[in-house]
């Protein structure tokens, strides 16, 4: 591990996932140094570091040049980039480079090979889960009213499914109620599949969301997440479960997402196999 006084690096996309690690990072001692993206990071995200260097998405170069020429050999990938401008984008001669070389470009091929780009350069990508691990619940967490016997069932069946669609890279969520799939995550994202999941289960409402990660999922990239907005979401369609994986999914903001939980009648539990 490296020394405290090392500077650890940041590459912060949107959200707010960025902004509770480097809280986290700073109460351990750690000065933290981010790259962030015009139009997808958080400004707030200037107040949690200390330093900020402010790029375009694409700008790989100047990115890996940020952390080199300011001593950090240790860097984490936090947050989202909107879809859009990962197809906006005007890469810079290297980013061109590395996606030329890429048979297929999804979010870990192109985050795998952004890594290998990094480690030339002498800075290792690396989980933040040292960091995040207080805000990752293991099995057997709940908030909010307790399972019925169907909900459990739905909860199984909707796992089993959302496992599937995350080994072939599709999603991570998926929609169920009264043993039909209702909605499944592509790429509009989480709140979006939630959205049009409630919609479709109808003005009875009762359906619900399984969210996981795939097996052999490299947490450097991707750390699955829900928060209150995510909550609300459901709340707003009809959605009355909403299970993640244990051991693999970030709560954010905690104390507010369990409190929308108790208010909203919303069910939170983790899953596992």
């Amino acid at each position: 591990m490296s020394s405290s006084s090392t500077p650890l690096g940041l590459i912060a996309g949107s959200k707010a996932l960025p902004l509770v690690f480097a809280d986290e990072a700073r109460r351990q001692g750690r000065r933290v140094v981010a790259v962030a993206f015009e139009g997808e990071t958080d400004s707030g995200l200037e107040q949690r570091v200390d330093e900020v260097i402010w790029l375009r998405v694409g700008q790989l170069s100047k990115l890996i040049q940020a952390f080199v020429s300011r001593g950090v050999t240790e860097c984490v990938m936090l947050g989202q980039i909107a879809p859009k401008n990962l197809f906006d984008l005007r890469p810079d001669f290297r980013a061109m480079a590395l996606l030329l070389r890429l048979k297929e470009k999804n979010a870990h091929s192109i985050f795998g090979a952004i890594a290998d780009e990094l480690a030339k350069d002498g800075v290792r990508l690396i989980e933040p889960l040292e960091w995040l691990g207080p805000w990752i619940p293991g099995c057997g967490y709940s908030a909010g009213p307790a399972l019925t016997a169907d909900q459990q069932e739905s909860v199984a069946h909707g796992y089993r499914l959302a496992r599937e669609i995350a080994r072939l890279e599709i999603g991570q969520c998926v929609v169920v109620k009264d043993g039909t799939v209702l909605a499944v995550e592509g790429f509009e994202g989480t709140d979006a599949c939630l959205e049009r999941g409630g919609r479709l289960a109808g003005s009875s409402g009762g359906a619900v969301a399984v969210k996981t990660a795939k097996s052999g999922h490299d947490m450097r990239f991707d750390i699955p997440c829900v928060g209150p907005r995510t909550l609300q979401t459901c709340a707003d369609n009809g959605i009355t479960v909403l299970a993640v994986e244990a051991g693999k999914t970030l709560l954010l903001d905690r104390p507010d997402l369990e409190s929308l939980a108790r208010d909203r009648r919303v069910s939170v539990v983790t899953v596992s196999g």
